[in-house]
């Protein structure tokens, strides 16, 4: 038994790492419902501002996901292995920063129109950081509300599936009925990025339920 679990069966339970972990969710709603709006709109410029936004969202949840590391270095016993909690705030602030990035790339790449397809996966990943606050905000009673959480785990693996397969969709018709090469690497590159978003909320949700299984 590592040392870490040992102590947690006889000491009270270090609570401060959850509002933290709320407060990096709570960033990316917030950013997951501005590329939304960035992908919905159609004037450069009012994309850039929305770009502008996620961006200061980034360096917000870069802050607090800074604040769960240095908290981690001056805890000594942890509610769960500290390794899990250092991943777990890792992976939060990847998806953070895949939503921007995939907000980067579409302000970039200006494509002349923005397929329904792509709405639908920014849908999905609006979804993912919903589910994923809903997540962390069991995590201080993960012994009890177990069953919930994985349940909730479950809807990030079947957006993760979903998207897959709209990845694969888009792409195919992509190479059927784009005759601009320019644009065909723009919408490629975009879609790439947001599949990829959605993968790293899965990562999240993979993490949970690893945390799961060891305190079981």
């Amino acid at each position: 038994m590592k040392i870490d679990r040992f102590f947690q069966l006889f000491v009270v339970k270090e609570k401060k790492f959850y509002p933290l972990y709320i407060a990096q969710l709570e960033v990316i709603k917030v950013a997951a419902e501005d590329l939304k709006s960035l992908f919905l709109e159609s004037n450069p410029e009012l994309q850039k501002e929305y770009y502008k936004k996620i961006k200061e969202l980034e360096t917000k949840g870069d802050k607090v996901t800074a604040q769960i590391y240095d908290k981690l270095n001056k805890t000594f016993v942890t509610p769960f292995e500290r390794e899990d909690i250092h991943i777990l705030a890792s992976r939060i602030d990847t998806f953070l920063d895949f939503i921007h990035d995939a907000a980067r790339k579409q302000v970039i790449y200006r494509p002349k129109a923005t397929h329904k397809d792509l709405i639908t996966i920014v849908d999905y990943i609006m979804e993912d950081a919903k589910i994923l606050l809903e997540i962390v905000k069991d995590l201080e009673f993960i012994n009890k509300k177990s069953e919930i959480i994985v349940k909730k785990c479950n809807k990030i693996k079947e957006i993760e599936h979903k998207v897959d397969d709209l990845y694969e969709e888009f792409n195919s018709f992509l190479f059927d009925t784009e005759k601009d090469a320019i644009e065909l690497v723009k919408h490629k590159n975009i879609v790439q990025s947001l599949e990829d978003t959605t993968d790293r909320a899965k990562d999240i949700s993979d993490t949970v339920r690893s945390i799961i299984i060891k305190l079981a």
